[in-house]
Formats: C-alpha cells, structure tokens, sequence
C-alpha cells in the first residue's frame, strides 16, 4: 500500500517523543513494578523455607501487590494507553489543516488511517513487551526462579491478548476522532464509554441479576444468578480480557467461571486431576473470550475505517 510506511514512521516518531506518551509510559511502568515487586516480595515471605511450586514465577501476574494485581491494573487502566494515543489521531490533523496537506501528496487515502492504527499498535506492543520484561527481571531478582518454557509461553500468549484488548481501545479513540471535530469532545466520548464498560456494566449486571434472579437459600438459585450476571457482565470487553487471561496466565484455573455447581464423584473427579493444566488446554479454555475481543478490535477499526473513507476532507 503506497504511503503506509511512511505514515507509519512518522506516526511512530510523533508517539515515542511526544512528552505525553513519555509520561504515560513512565506512570504505568512505575505502577507495574512497585505492584509486581510487592507481589514478589509477599510471595518470597510466603514461600520461605519450603519448596517452591510450580509456576510460582506466574504468581507474580497473579498476585495482589497494591490491591490489585498486574493482570486486574492491565484490565482496568490499559484502556487509557489506547485512548490517550488515538482520541486526536485525526481530529488534530484536521483542525492543523496538515490532513489536507497530506491527502495531496500520493499517498492513498486508507494508508492514512491503517499506517496511524498500526503505528498505535506497534507503540501498545513497545509498551507491554518493555513492562513484561522488566517485571520478569524483577521477579527473578526477588523470587530467585527460573520460568520454564511453558511459563514463558503463557507470558507471550498473555501479551498477544493485552495487545488486542488495548488495540480494541485505540480503535474506539480513533473512532470518535474521525466523528467529532473537537479534540476535547473525543477525548470525552472515549472516556466514557471506557467508564461505562469498565464500572457501570459490572455494576449493572449485578443490579440486573438481582432483580431478575433474587439471591436465596438454594444452591440452584445461586448457581442461576451467577451465571446470568456473568452473561450481563460480558458485554463489557473489561470482562472479556479478564476472562480470556485467566486460566492463560494461571494454570491451576480449569474454568473461566468463579463459582461451578458440581456433585460428590465431579468432586472426586476434580480432586484426581487437580494438577496444572497444559498452555494448549487452557488456550482451549479461554479461545471463545480472545476470538470475540478480536472480533470486537477487527469491527471496531472497521466502523472507523469507513467513516474515515467516506468523510470529505477537503472541505472540512
């Protein structure tokens, strides 16, 4: 595609020495590491003395440092990276009248928005590898374990899925972008529906399920509400990633679910395999929750794909 490499280096240059990228990055990276390092520093007190289990170093993703965990701070502010890089991505442009400029040079129309979608992405995976590798640094200088080749592929597959998820919010940043003249008005838009589907949706399900399936005694009613709270919390893609890495990232997680309704021989059953599941086995698990997020990013840049197409530039 003529111009795509060239919108993409420019893109790339203009993302990695804005000074608010550089903020961004250092505040998420400062975050990760005191979370991981207190992850790391809890697991070392825990695990004094006796023999460490399999796939400790995965815990330091797990487990709570500050609150929250590294895997739960990704699922709630790694939406912000994708919205703080795309929500002027082309209303700018625009505005500067550089969008005019650089629509008549020969440079195709579409290699404007996928070299400035891609040049996104690749600053998301620049982000998530640098933060990843610094964590596992960290967690071998702390814990003091090797991970093995099937941790290491967790890991991997874990930051192919980050990267889709925050690429989704880009995606709807430079949706409101191309819709909306203001700089201020997009970056408005996309934090609230990033506030609506990361607080109100949870909060609405829960709402929701209660009102249609009361919270009793019974185990069946029980096991009725939890599931239909969780079918209400999957419209938001907060929950989708949530679910998608769980059982990647922990290997003892048979199931997505948070509470499973099971008889004496399925607990027996469970009991005799209780081990660690497999990385293909547990991708198996999470496959339907990482192919609808990419369904979700794919539809998503599509919508701003034709909006961008169809837009008159010139006479803006």
């Amino acid at each position: 595609m003529h111009g795509l490499k060239t919108i993409m280096k420019k893109e790339l240059a203009d993302h990695l020495s804005s000074y608010r990228f550089l903020i961004l990055f250092a505040l998420i990276a400062m975050v990760s590491l005191v979370t991981a390092y207190m992850a790391g520093v809890n697991l070392s007190k825990e695990l004094e003395g006796i023999a460490k289990p399999r796939h400790v170093f995965l815990m330091l993703f797990t487990s709570a440092g500050i609150r929250i965990s590294l895997t739960q701070f990704v699922a709630l502010f790694g939406p912000l990276v994708g919205l703080v890089l795309g929500f002027d991505s082309i209303n700018r442009e625009r505005n500067e009248g550089t969008l005019v400029q650089l629509l008549s040079q020969p440079i195709y129309r579409d290699a404007v928005i996928n070299g400035k979608f891609l040049a996104g992405v690749a600053v998301i995976a620049v982000m998530m590898v640098s933060i990843v590798l610094m964590i596992t640094g960290l967690g071998l200088l702390i814990v003091g374990v090797v991970p093995g080749l099937e941790e290491l592929g967790r890991v991997a597959l874990y930051l192919v899925i980050s990267i889709i998820y925050v690429a989704f919010w880009l995606g709807v940043a430079m949706l409101f972008s191309i819709l909306f003249r203001s700089m201020a008005t997009s970056a408005l838009a996309a934090l609230a529906v990033w506030l609506f589907f990361s607080f109100f949706v949870p909060l609405g399900a829960s709402a929701v399920a209660n009102v249609l399936a009361p919270s009793t005694a019974e185990a069946a009613a029980l096991v009725r509400r939890a599931q239909l709270e969780r079918a209400l919390s999957l419209i938001s893609p907060m929950e989708l990633y949530s679910h998608g890495t769980v059982a990647v990232i922990d290997p003892l997680r048979r199931t997505t679910r948070s509470l499973v309704q099971v008889g004496v021989l399925e607990q027996l059953s469970l009991t005799r395999f209780s081990g660690p599941l497999p990385l293909d086995q547990s991708l198996l698990v999470v496959l339907p929750y990482i192919i609808t997020l990419v369904a979700l990013t794919c539809v998503c840049f599509g919508v701003s794909y034709t909006a961008f197409m169809r837009q008159e530039i010139r006479s803006l």
